[in-house]
């Protein structure tokens, strides 16, 4: 290899998914390589006109292009010849290309390859974090890497400074005007219940619309695109759009531009409630140390159903009796497609005991390495 051209630290493959989960996480931890640690980064990603919903200044067309320290490169059917980072990080069984294989087996030392697996709170997940799986014929070991809850799995991807730029932002009303200025709306009435919505579609959303129509206390619901849920449409009796204002009873609904990953973490920090899905906003509404609900994807057989159980009984572990049964009573109703008003009248009567033990949450995970610390000792060890 010339020497004007260094072998690359990193290499981080990604296909983007239709919920954009996969991309948000893997633009997450290159960042997080390159800022934070000074590292070589190529991300390599198969859809950029999709990626660019999370980073605007992203531009589709060339193959090659540097943002935020990392080098981002088109992923197509065309791939280029290169020698491959010293590690190379594929994500969520993205399965990379087998011509790039071909050249870490030429390699000495080959590169540490990792498989960034999804995040679970199930018992087996410490089990097999980190365990080798040899290639079938060539001299190349994959490992294994599930992120997790506990001290034996892989952790949470969270930035250095993620609590302190929480805590600057919850200190500052300055910085607080400012978010509500660039997503072009006023902040609610002081004493409006906030509440962001991200989720799948979910016949429970018309419940909670309801709910929240006669409720005793003004809610001001804000749903992000590209979230379009026609069981809003459907309450508003009207197609809607980015910027439309829904009111009635109790309720407004605000529809947001695309909020792009530094934006959605303030609105998670401002909101009293946030409804998330999938894995990132799930993560980062925990680093939000606010209450949250999860709606977990959904799964043919079933399996999603032993996930979420699994979280929460780390998650309500610590709470009162009384209040981890109905936490756990309200997530799995949302999840299984129906949530009774009485149901949504107790836990709003919980949120400020909801809200002190997602706080001890955040400081408990934040006692533990990161996932990119993690990530780090564990290449580095092998290398």
């Amino acid at each position: 290899m010339s020497a004007t051209v260094p072998r690359p630290d990193w290499d981080v493959f990604c296909k983007v998914i239709d919920n954009l989960g996969d991309i948000g996480v893997c633009w997450r931890i290159a960042r997080q390589l390159a800022t934070e640690h000074g590292l070589r980064v190529r991300l390599w990603v198969d859809d950029l006109d999709r990626f660019r919903l999370l980073c605007p200044q992203l531009d589709p067309t060339p193959p090659i292009q540097r943002l935020q320290g990392v080098e981002v490169r088109h992923w197509d059917d065309h791939f280029p010849l290169v020698t491959p980072a010293w590690v190379v990080l594929e994500t969520f069984a993205c399965r990379i290309p087998d011509a790039f294989i071909e050249q870490m087996a030429h390699l000495t030392p080959p590169p540490v390859w990792i498989n960034l697996d999804y995040l679970s709170a199930e018992g087996w997940v410490a089990r097999f974090h980190a365990q080798a799986s040899p290639h079938p014929y060539l001299p190349l070991t994959k490992y294994f890497f599930f992120p997790g809850f506990a001290t034996d799995t892989g952790g949470l991807l969270r930035e250095q400074d993620l609590r302190d730029r929480r805590a600057a932002f919850l200190a500052s009303a300055d910085l607080q005007c400012d978010w509500w200025r660039q997503i072009g709306l006023a902040r609610p009435l002081p004493g409006t219940l906030l509440i962001s919505l991200f989720a799948y579609e979910n016949p429970a959303i018309s419940d909670l619309l309801h709910a929240w129509e006669v409720s005793d206390r003004p809610v001001c619901c804000l749903v992000p695109w590209p979230c379009r849920l026609p069981a809003i449409e459907a309450f508003a009796g009207q197609p809607l759009k980015v910027g439309d204002v829904v009111r009635r009873g109790a309720l407004e609904i605000r529809l947001l531009p695309f909020v792009e990953q530094s934006r959605y973490d303030r609105m998670l920090w401002l909101c009293d409630l946030n409804f998330v899905r999938g894995e990132d906003s799930f993560v980062r509404a925990q680093w939000a140390a606010r209450p949250l609900v999860w709606q977990i994807y959904p799964q043919a057989d079933f399996a999603h159903v032993v996930k979420l159980d699994a979280f929460l009984d780390l998650y309500c572990a610590a709470l009162p009796p009384t209040a981890g049964c109905l936490l756990r009573q309200f997530w799995q109703a949302w999840n299984a497609g129906r949530v009774e008003r009485a149901l949504w009248t107790r836990l709003a009567a919980g949120l400020p005991g909801l809200h002190e033990h997602a706080m001890r949450w955040d400081e408990e995970l934040a006692l533990q390495d990161d996932l990119l610390s993690r990530l780090l000792g564990f290449s580095a060890s092998k290398l």
